[in-house]
């Protein structure tokens, strides 16, 4: 279960993995560290399968509540898992392997083409590039926005007029010239071009993602720094120097970090943590919003509850994984039914132990087993907070 989950974190990572590797000088096998963030690339790449090493919260990884895992990263708060690099996404065909990714230049991804490296989309015979950065048909097979004949030749349709680069398919017309970073996709419509938005009051601007904290966004994800502050490595935002993490936000000053919205701070990693407010209970939270229940709970009614594979009768709730309680009281009744107080009742011979309905001579056997004594314990401290702890405001 923990194998499958790291593949898919990783996967749900890899696009902010190894941020900035271009933009920064480095040898193959370098490691860049800042107290809780780790980034590092094989000396091997090519072996590797173009993957590079990431540190992520280790709560991510817990599946059972109360059960702490400890990370194997720079601290027990961080596990280290395996990404694909900065350029790489995971194949469609095998997770595992890393393949370069043409989304940015092309929106179908180098569809009807090969992508042979990070941003580099070569398109199939009889296909050609167009402004948008698909690979679409040409003559004689097809023509964009216009009609082939058996010549070769591609003759537009009306509001079309033929690319003047290749020849080989037809471009929207615009009467009017379109303005600085748009581009023209219909006839008389002109919009901005990837990586910059429509603004009301100066047209196209670029796009930063996330934003540049205290710095200008000049160009689609690059930020210039504002007087005084800068960006560390492996990072895009602009921030002073500071001695946290702060992951998913930026440093306002040496021991203050801003978090963005849907984050909050976390003294553990010393960096902005995903938040769920109250509506994550019994799971964790890997995203603004989004919760992952532990292992035997769904979510259901804003939260995740606990799943019972039978029914717990009228006066009964699922309490646990696998386990009925009685709705009054709370308690535990494994083998046994909830009356309308709230006690649990058990089959003749068997008396209520702890959590369970159980015979009188099997109780010894209980104490012989490791797991069981551990498991009874927090059993017994949970009927305690239930019965006692609540009326003297003990903390649940």
């Amino acid at each position: 279960m923990l194998l499958t989950w790291a593949i898919l974190l990783a996967a749900a990572l890899e696009s902010a993995s190894c941020q900035d590797a271009k933009n920064t000088e480095q040898l193959f096998g370098d490691i860049y560290y800042e107290i809780g963030s780790f980034s590092l690339r094989y000396s091997d790449p090519s072996e590797r399968g173009n993957k590079c090493l990431r540190e992520v919260p280790a709560r991510y990884f817990q599946t059972t509540p109360g059960v702490p895992i400890h990370g194997n990263g720079s601290t027990v708060h961080w596990q280290r898992i395996e990404v694909c690099c900065e350029g790489y996404v995971r194949s469609r065909h095998d997770p595992d392997q890393c393949v370069p990714d043409c989304s940015t230049v092309s929106p179908s991804n180098c569809r009807n083409g090969f992508c042979r490296a990070p941003n580099e989309c070569d398109c199939f015979a009889e296909f050609v590039r167009n402004e948008r950065g698909e690979c679409v048909h040409t003559c004689p097979i097809a023509c964009e926005h216009g009609r082939c004949y058996l010549n070769g030749t591609c003759q537009c349709d009306p509001g079309y007029i033929l690319d003047a680069e290749t020849r080989k398919f037809c471009r929207a017309k615009c009467p009017r010239n379109c303005g600085t970073h748009q581009i023209c996709v219909t006839p008389g419509i002109c919009v901005c071009v990837e990586g910059y938005k429509m603004t009301p009051e100066m047209g196209c601007q670029p796009v930063c993602t996330p934003d540049c904290g205290h710095g200008k966004c000049v160009g689609p994800n690059r930020c210039e720094c504002f007087q005084g502050y800068h960006k560390r490595p492996m990072r895009k935002v602009c921030e002073a120097d500071c001695y946290v993490s702060c992951e998913n936000g930026f440093c306002e000053s040496r021991n203050n970090c801003q978090c963005r919205d849907g984050y909050k701070y976390d003294v553990d990693t010393t960096s902005c943590l995903p938040d769920c407010g109250d509506s994550c209970g019994n799971g964790i939270c890997i995203a603004p919003g989004v919760c992952k229940c532990f292992e035997g709970y769904e979510y259901r009614e804003l939260n995740c509850e606990p799943i019972c594979e039978r029914d717990c009768g009228h006066n009964g709730k699922c309490l646990e994984p696998g386990a009925c309680g009685c709705k009054q009281t709370q308690l535990i009744c494994r083998g046994g039914i909830c009356d309308q107080s709230g006690r649990c009742i058990c089959p003749i011979g068997r008396s209520h132990f702890i959590d369970r309905c159980i015979e009188v001579q099997k109780m010894t056997e209980l104490e012989t087993d490791y797991e069981q004594v551990e498991h009874l314990n927090r059993q017994l401290g949970r009927e305690f907070r239930t019965l006692i702890g609540r009326h003297f405001q003990f903390k649940q």
